[in-house]
């Protein structure tokens, strides 16, 4: 008798090859777009701000982690950070005022216009995003929204969006941070190895 578990191991692997691909076949120029943005606001000396809550947190904190640190080239660290990570913040604000306040009092404190604010979810529904996400734009920040199912509300208030249109939790985290590493490899391609796709752009 076949193992229960490889059928459900075989099973994701198969509904995750297949969402992935719908997503990048309908999704790509956007990202490639996404790419460029983020470029263009590092070459002007902005920055790259990511936040998320849970799983997407994670993704966040590991995406800083890339253009800080490197992706796959040897290049210079770029300018990133992760909204999720200083826990007096998180906990100041949470309990002074509100949960829904962390990201956007933060977003008010460090960005500037022509940064580029991530935010990354599987509903698009977070309260605490969408408040990040109205901040922003307050502030002349480009908002990009990676979200999943319909979009949900951040779809509302992204500049850019890319949505997973799909009803599993996992596998719309597993193509977002796949979005994301695309993202660090596009970032370095144009800002080290056809910088010139970015001044025509």
């Amino acid at each position: 008798m076949p193992d229960k578990g490889l059928e459900i191991i075989l099973k994701h692997s198969r509904e995750g090859a297949e969402a992935r691909e719908i997503f990048f076949n309908k999704q790509g120029e956007i990202l490639v777009q996404i790419a460029k943005i983020s470029s263009t606001s590092l070459v002007a000396g902005g920055k790259l701000i990511f936040c998320g809550n849970g799983g997407s947190a994670a993704d966040a904190q590991h995406l800083a982690a890339e253009f800080v640190n490197r992706f796959m080239m040897e290049r210079p660290p770029l300018p990133a950070i992760a909204l999720t990570t200083d826990t007096s913040i998180l906990t100041s604000i949470s309990n002074d005022y509100s949960f829904d306040q962390v990201f956007a009092k933060q977003v008010k404190a460090i960005g500037h216009p022509g940064d580029v604010l991530f935010c990354i979810s599987t509903s698009g529904n977070s309260p605490n995003l969408i408040q990040a996400l109205s901040q922003a734009r307050e502030m002349k920040i480009i908002t990009v929204g990676f979200s999943g199912k319909n979009g949900g509300e951040m779809q509302n208030h992204c500049d850019h969006i890319l949505t997973v249109s799909h009803k599993s939790t996992p596998i719309i985290q597993e193509i977002q941070i796949t979005a994301g590493h695309l993202l660090c490899r596009l970032v370095d391609y144009y800002l080290f190895e056809a910088v010139d796709e970015i001044q025509s752009n």
